[in-house]
């Protein structure tokens, strides 16, 4: 199956949703490649880069499940490859 690089960008204002967050990406944790996090306590918020290697379906599938939780806001961003 032909498969995308894909930058999903993950900014948490509601920290109670840290657990659930880790619970989706530890799923698809075979199609990451990196993830970088980096909280932001001047804000109280956490900023989250994950990079992943998947089928369309899959990107798509991971970037909703996060989408739906409560404050997280996430933006995904497609190679040309």
């Amino acid at each position: 199956m032909e498969t995308r690089i894909a930058l999903i960008g993950i900014i948490v204002d509601d920290l109670s949703s840290a657990e659930k967050i880790n619970l989706i990406l530890h799923e698809f944790g075979k199609f990451i490649v990196g993830r970088m996090g980096i909280p932001y306590r001047e804000k109280d918020v956490s900023i989250i880069s994950v990079v992943v290697d998947a089928p369309n379906d899959v990107i798509s599938s991971l970037s909703g499940r996060l989408g739906m939780l409560r404050g997280v806001n996430i933006k995904t961003v497609y190679s040309k490859i």
